[in-house]
């Protein structure tokens, strides 16, 4: 599985055509408690720079981009109870929802993890 990241803090790791998308700790770090998670529906299509979630801290309100095309497959059913899952495992349990690639060469554009670590320093 390969995980790349973007320049608005999401994280796509992607295996066989699927990529799996959350927001990065740092991300989570930065808008504390989440209280809410709004997920797209099962069967949605996504453009890249869509907005795909909204998630809401005690902070603020934030979107969440598809940094993909694709259509979505599955989303984390668990943050509807759970939202605060994101500030505990954004990198595991945390994750947001799945989708299947329609253009796997938009991957090409994302940063990996080292070049993205120097983005947030």
């Amino acid at each position: 599985m390969t995980t790349y990241y973007t320049e608005d803090h999401e994280w796509i790791a992607v295996e066989n055509n699927i990529a799996t998308i959350g927001i990065t700790d740092y991300a989570q770090e930065q808008l504390g408690d989440l209280v809410f998670v709004e997920l797209p529906e099962v069967g949605t299509k996504l453009g890249i720079g869509d907005t795909a979630v909204v998630v809401e801290s005690v902070k603020a309100a934030s979107d969440v981009f598809s940094p993909c095309d694709g259509a979505v497959t599955s989303v984390n059913d668990a943050l509807t109870s759970d939202p605060e899952l994101v500030n505990k495992s954004a990198a595991k349990n945390g994750w947001l929802w799945k989708m299947e690639l329609s253009d796997a060469s938009q991957l090409e554009g994302l940063m990996d993890e080292a070049a993205y670590k120097n983005h947030i320093s």
